[in-house]
This record gives structure tokens, sequence and C-alpha cells, in this order.
């Protein structure tokens, strides 16, 4: 930067700080008159649609792992919400097809988890059904 755009801004800024500040009829209110809504008042005004979790687990292999999502939906039909019960499905049924997640960037440019492919698990005896908290967001799945 010019030395002379520098000598500009720096005289600006020192005018600016010196300026006088007038305090006008919302600068008198008190902190305690200003009033601020409550959280149940702040999602009745957004009206966040309802919609259904997401639940992911770590699948495990010898070879490899990945994280899988389930709806509360598809958990029911399994029997149940948990790692274990997963698990149990996969053995009896032999096989299983979910969403493969993974992490990606919203449009907002957020972290989040979200759908990447459907993918077919076949039971084994090494396999391991963890659940998978994560701080992300996740992106629920058709």
């Amino acid at each position: 930067m010019p030395d002379i755009v520098r000598r500009r801004l720096v005289a600006g800024l020192a005018a600016t700080a010196a300026a006088p500040v007038t305090a006008g009829p919302a600068a008198a209110q008190s902190a305690t008159e200003i009033r601020t809504p409550d959280l149940r008042t702040l999602h009745a005004q957004a009206k966040l649609p309802e919609t259904s979790m997401t639940t992911l687990f770590k699948i495990v292999t010898v070879k490899d792992e990945i994280v899988i999502g389930l709806s509360d939906a598809e958990l029911d039909a399994l029997g149940g919400r948990d790692a274990g019960t997963v698990a149990r499905a996969l053995k009896a049924r032999g096989e299983l097809t979910a969403w493969q997640y993974a992490v990606r960037k919203a449009a907002t440019g957020e972290l989040e988890q979200a759908p990447r492919q459907k993918v077919g698990l076949l039971a084994h005896e090494s396999l391991r059904v963890e659940p998978y908290p994560t701080p992300l967001a996740v992106r629920a799945h058709e």
C-alpha cells in the first residue's frame, strides 16, 4: 500500500475515533429493559420441519471400516435402535442394504455427514457394528 494511502487511512481512523458519540433514545434503555426471546419462542418462529433422525453406525471388518446411516423407520423395522440390533439383523438376514455416509461441505460451508452411496453389507464372523457419534450435522437420506 503506498504511503500516502496509508497516512490518509490512519488519519481517517483517528478522526473517527475522536468524534463524539451521541446517544439516541435507544441508548437510553438500560440493559435490564432489553428483552431477549426464549429458545421456545425462537423455535416456534422458525417453524423447523419435523424430520426423522438418522443414526450412524461404524461397520468394522478385517479389511476396512465404513460409516452407515439408518433412519428411525429402518431401525424400527429391524427391531431396535442400537448397534446390537443392527448386528443381529445382519447375522439373521445374512445381508443388509444401507446408505454409506461421508463428511462433506454443506451449501453453507459447514461440514456435515451426508449419504454417499447405497451399499450392501454381507454378514461375516469378524464383522463388528459400533455406534458412531459425530459432532457434525447428519443429513437424512431418502
